[in-house]
């Protein structure tokens, strides 16, 4: 489907500045009121992935994987779990390995391509939850994963998965890990790879396996100096440019075949040109791109107190709302 241009978020001034957007409700926000039930599961590798659900004794569940660094207890996370559970919905805020709080068992963890944790989340819900249906929300790097997934299975996807939403999305790795570098994304990439590094760096500790340097890992400036060191190497690639072209949402988005919705501000500091796939949209009626002036990343302020809900979480509703049914 050509992608959506009569969008109608129409931010206050202040946030018309997309750093503003990105970073206030990622800071002040706070989301009351969430009850979360962990459950872990257990993967094929002996390793473990820790979700929480909350729970309106819904028969269907929205399965929400968030970003970079994140975990269930991110205002955005918490925000759409509050929201699915007011329409009437259960949500299952998964952890990436490593993000919830406890080390995972082995030396790789997570990435921005590893559909097959979201699969062994999805096959949880329905065969140990008992869903009947599921739908897909992913943030930043979660987005990633969630069109990934759906793109990959294209029509082999099961029919109990109904659709999936995206917000913020890097479609293209490479140009976004790029991107990233610039002088005007400094505090945001320092904020990224402080995290990333002392996970790193903890590995090494409780890991023989890492024939690798204290120093090298510290040392890393840029995303694809820590891909091109750690991650790729860790999870199976050959350097950080074959992890990035792997992982890419992108080169999948014309084999999806549900209904799918994603959500790019056009000034969203995160991404550059490559990460619109308008052409993509355009050749698939299943996919529904939208692309608001304003928003930041996963901000999409509505007012200046924080007050809920906020623009994105709306449009996530009224898709849901729309193509549930």
């Amino acid at each position: 489907m050509p992608f959506i241009q009569n969008t109608d978020y129409n931010p206050p001034f202040i946030f018309r500045n997309n750093h503003l957007n990105t970073i206030m409700p990622a800071l002040f926000r706070k989301v009351k009121d969430i009850n979360y039930t962990r459950f872990r599961i257990e993967t094929n590798d002996h390793d473990f992935i820790d979700i929480d659900r909350s729970s309106v004794d819904s028969k269907t569940a929205a399965i929400i994987t968030h970003g970079l660094e994140g975990n269930s207890h991110k205002p955005y996370i918490k925000g759409i779990t509050k929201i699915l559970n007011e329409i009437g919905v259960d949500a299952i805020a998964t952890n990436l390995r490593g993000c919830s709080g406890e080390p995972n068992h082995l030396l790789s963890s997570y990435h921005s391509g590893k559909t097959d944790d979201l699969a062994a989340v999805i096959n949880h819900a329905r065969q140990i939850l008992k869903y009947e249906k599921i739908v897909l929300i992913g943030f930043s790097l979660g987005g990633n994963i969630t069109l990934k997934y759906v793109g990959e299975l294209g029509r082999d996807i099961p029919d109990f998965v109904k659709l999936a939403i995206a917000i913020s999305v890097p479609c293209d790795l490479k140009s976004s890990a790029i991107h990233l570098s610039k002088a005007s994304n400094w505090i945001y990439l320092q904020r990224f790879l402080r995290s990333l590094k002392q996970k790193a760096l903890d590995k090494m500790k409780v890991n023989n396996a890492l024939n690798m340097n204290r120093m090298d890992i510290i040392k890393t400036k840029s995303f694809f100096e820590f891909d091109n060191l750690f991650t790729a190497p860790i999870h199976g690639f050959e350097d950080a440019e074959d992890y990035w072209a792997k992982c890419s949402c992108k080169q999948f988005l014309t084999s999806i075949s549900i209904p799918t919705l994603l959500i790019n501000a056009k000034d969203d500091p995160f991404l550059p040109d490559e990460c619109y796939p308008y052409t993509e949209a355009n050749s698939n009626h299943f996919l529904y791109f939208e692309v608001p002036e304003y928003g930041g990343h996963v901000g999409f302020m509505t007012n200046y107190h924080f007050k809920f809900p906020l623009w994105h979480e709306k449009r996530i509703m009224r898709f849901l709302n729309e193509k549930l049914t």
